[in-house]
């Protein structure tokens, strides 16, 4: 973990800051405007960018992705620019938690594939380069976006040990368990072959 150099009152702010920027809908936001309906009404109704592709709209569904990634790398590097590590790692999770169960939806947010990727290339690019190169292997391989999500997440945090930043270890940990608890639905689905493909509308 990194060193606890942050006052409370830095560590609050950031997690303010990084819980703000997460809990930007921006896969309902572009569906609204580029006229593709309510994300609730389609598919798994989740507003992530898997769900957006659904709608057959391959522009909305990437701008979603970035959109997601970036609220993330935004909340790093902002905290990176003004504050300590351990507010950085503070805003980073936040910023995942804010995508998950954001206040203006009532909590019911996305499962932060993108949000998760975007923190990674900002706190640690080789980390996040990583967690890229195995999200698209095992999503190549099974054509199911959920399983790469998951061998990202599982393989992020031994990617950040190998890769030499073992203070992201708890962090990591953490937002792997978040990663895995918002797709414990899809894992049962996994298991019992009947998980969307990428592509396929629901």
């Amino acid at each position: 973990m990194p060193v606890l150099d942050s006052s409370i009152a830095q560590l609050i702010l950031w997690a303010l800051v990084g819980y703000g920027l997460g809990s930007v809908p921006f896969g309902m936001v572009l569906a609204r405007l580029m006229g593709l309906g309510n994300l609730r009404e389609i598919g798994s109704g989740n507003i992530g960018a898997t769900n957006v592709l659904r709608t057959g709209n391959k522009t909305a569904a990437a701008l979603t992705v970035l959109l997601d990634g970036g609220k993330g790398a935004v909340a790093v590097l902002l905290a990176r620019a003004f504050a300590p590590e351990d507010s950085v790692q503070v805003a980073a999770l936040a910023a995942m938690l804010g995508h998950c169960y954001p206040v203006w939806l009532g909590f019911r947010g996305g499962k932060g594939v993108a949000t998760f990727i975007g923190i990674w290339l900002a706190l640690a690019w080789p980390v996040g380069l990583a967690c890229c190169a195995l999200w698209l292997a095992a999503a190549a391989v099974t054509r199911i976006s959920s399983m790469g999500a998951l061998v990202a997440a599982a393989g992020s945090t031994l990617c950040a040990v190998f890769l030499g930043y073992g203070t992201t270890l708890i962090f990591g940990g953490l937002v792997t368990i978040l990663v895995f608890w918002r797709h414990r639905e899809n894992i049962v689905r996994i298991r019992a072959g009947t998980e969307s493909r990428i592509g396929q509308k629901g």
